[in-house]
């Protein structure tokens, strides 16, 4: 039975994933001020990246309450009764077709590529989640962010390759840490994605690898030798990641708290490289 106006209203909130959706919409803001755009344009970076991540949210947890419920994770929203899946279906649907319109506000090309990304986590919600391929939408929707970004400047550039794989190799540390804490119930009911297949502790493990190899590519890849910036940056993210593998013995979510960590570093290492080719 579904709670009172406040229950929902708390419901919803927590079915959108704050943490990840907040972070998101966050570092792509500022990567949006890094890369020149004016006020108007980050507030419509914002507004598109924030509906695009609520609906893919709101849809994970309407499509995953089944396997909630069975699972009893009491934490989630719709199995502690604060909201309905319809409620949290509807909410999603409205925040895809705001989506929309934002997205090619941001200029034809842009929301183009935003709209994929968006498509491809949904995609990610819907079916492969459960199956090998489910690091891919991470990666496509990570490595997209820095080119929805740029392509709705009014000339249209396109990021260093550097920046777009540095991007997308965050996506496969954010998957991983994200689904970590999970694996054990997913595995009870069926899920079984690329970390679910790879097991607790070799997820635990590898999550590093893709975080700080990402720095390596914003530090090294730019012309001219590294900064102090740049060594300060890479030592950071060494450290969030290899203490979010040692402590997430302890935790599991720890590993995703020192991913964003690592997001946040990278995005600093991004714009004292220059965001703009």
């Amino acid at each position: 039975m579904v709670k009172g106006r406040g229950g929902l209203v708390r419901g919803l909130v927590l079915a959108c994933h704050p943490g990840p959706t907040g972070a998101v919409t966050t570092l792509v803001t500022v990567l949006a001020v890094a890369s020149g755009r004016d006020a108007a344009g980050c507030v419509l970076v914002a507004a598109a990246i924030l509906t695009g991540q609520l609906s893919i949210g709101w849809c994970n947890d309407a499509v995953d309450a089944a396997r909630d419920t069975a699972a009893a994770r009491a934490s989630k929203p719709i199995v502690a009764g604060l909201v309905g899946v319809r409620t949290v279906w509807a909410a999603a649907a409205v925040a895809l077709a705001a989506c929309v319109p934002l997205s090619f506000a941001n200029g034809l090309v842009a929301g183009t590529v935003h709209l994929v990304a968006v498509a491809g986590a949904w995609a990610y919600d819907l079916w492969l989640k459960a199956t090998v391929l489910s690091w891919l939408p991470y990666a496509v929707g990570f490595g997209s962010l820095p080119v929805f970004v740029l392509t709705g400047l009014p000339a249209r550039p396109w990021p260093a390759w550097w920046v777009v794989a540095a991007a997308a190799l965050l996506g496969l540390g954010a998957h991983l840490a994200n689904v970590l804490p999970d694996i054990g119930a997913d595995m009870v009911t069926g899920v079984r994605g690329w970390p679910q297949r790879l097991g607790v502790s070799r997820v635990r493990l590898l999550i590093p690898v893709p975080l700080v190899a990402a720095s390596v590519l914003l530090v090294f890849a730019p012309q001219g030798p590294p900064g102090a910036v740049g060594w300060a940056g890479l030592a950071a993210v060494a450290v969030f990641g290899v203490a979010g593998a040692v402590l997430g013995r302890v935790s599991p979510r720890v590993p995703f708290a020192a991913a964003i960590a690592c997001a946040a570093v990278d995005v600093g290492l991004l714009v004292e490289a220059g965001i703009r080719p």
